[in-house]
């Protein structure tokens, strides 16, 4: 029997670890006009994870798209990743997937074309469980290979969602744990156990569906999803479009097992780098904050969690219902909304 094809070998960067550098991705947006029309509820001024448009008073679209290299050895696991990672824009708006196409860039001469069927079924099964249909889709003859989705959701106008809607006083709750991007580091060079690295596979193929219903059950006001540009990035950015700044209580901030030790051992991923240079003066990290866990905030996150902005009233309730309903999540309290300071994040 042939040795199954590992999909890790491929890559330099996996997942949402191979963006491009946020610094540089706002540097070139920043030249270009915004679009403009009534309809349109959420453009990229906001930084938002989705763009919105208004059809009529009952429904607003959500369209949103994400693909991204191998993040796993595996073709059907990294086609399960990479759908989850592309729905969970739609249900950071507080939206439900409706549409989804295939993005696919794959080369048939080096890599086998069985794994190009496996990575699309791993896909196709976690759109049918979140509900969804794929439509089609588009191919590209490139490597390494990248997959991903364009997705189109629907929202309730009145119900929608957004970055910009954080209070202060409002508490911060984080759904999963973080921690990718330094257990696949951690994989690749053989610095973490199988167990941790297999946790890690299996919080980033776990849809954000649940979190964004209990999400619209307690009125949260401001939401997003916690990928690539780390956990302190996209706080750092749902500070900034609401106008106000966090207090992030770093010793409650949920780990993934092993991914403190990875660090400890000096695997720290180049996007952590540029995460944190992105954040620059824009973050405050006390002294009680360890390098490993400052850079840890910084870590690339694929198919990470939901930050929420809730009401102080419902905050402890909303935490209590969605781990007795979705054992996979680890959501926790980790801190609070406060009125705009000097700085977008402070990590105490």
């Amino acid at each position: 029997m042939d040795k199954k094809f590992d999909l890790l070998s491929t890559v330099e960067y996996g997942g949402c670890s191979a963006k491009l550098p946020a610094g540089l991705l706002s540097e070139v947006l920043s030249k270009l006009p915004l679009a403009k029309d009534p309809k349109l509820l959420v453009d990229v001024d906001t930084h938002d994870d989705a763009g919105v448009y208004k059809i009529n008073e009952e429904t607003a679209l959500i369209f949103t798209t994400d693909f991204f290299p191998p993040i796993c050895s595996d073709g059907y696991e990294f086609g399960e990743i990479a759908a989850a990672n592309a729905l969970s824009d739609v249900y950071a708006m507080g939206g439900t997937p409706l549409l989804a196409l295939n993005l696919m860039m794959f080369s048939h001469e080096l890599i086998p074309l069985d794994v190009f069927g496996e990575i699309l079924k791993g896909g196709q099964d976690k759109v049918t469980e979140a509900g969804a249909l794929i439509v089609g889709g588009h191919t590209i003859d490139d490597h390494p290979p990248k997959y991903g989705m364009a997705v189109v959701g629907t929202v309730h106008p009145d119900q929608l969602i957004t970055n910009a809607g954080a209070r202060p006083n409002d508490i911060l709750v984080l759904t999963k744990s973080i921690g990718t991007g330094a257990l696949v580091s951690g994989e690749k060079n053989r610095l973490c156990t199988p167990e941790d690295y297999r946790r890690a596979l299996r919080q980033m193929k776990h849809l954000n569906k649940h979190g964004a219903s209990m999400a619209l059950k307690y009125g949260v006001r401001s939401m997003t999803d916690i990928t690539g540009f780390g956990l302190a990035g996209h706080a750092m950015k749902m500070a900034e479009a609401s106008g106000v700044s966090f207090r992030i209580h770093t010793p409650q901030i949920p780990l993934l097992p092993g991914a403190y030790l990875v660090y400890e051992k000096g695997s720290i991923p180049g996007a952590t780098f540029r995460n944190l240079e992105f954040t620059g003066k824009h973050i405050h990290c006390s002294r009680s904050v360890d390098y490993n866990m400052k850079m840890l905030v910084h870590d690339a996150q694929t198919s990470g969690g939901l930050l929420m902005a809730v009401n102080p009233d419902h905050a402890g309730i909303l935490i209590e219902e969605l781990n007795s309903i979705d054992p996979e999540v680890s959501a926790v309290e980790i801190g609070e909304v406060i009125p705009e300071s000097p700085r977008r994040i402070y990590f105490e």
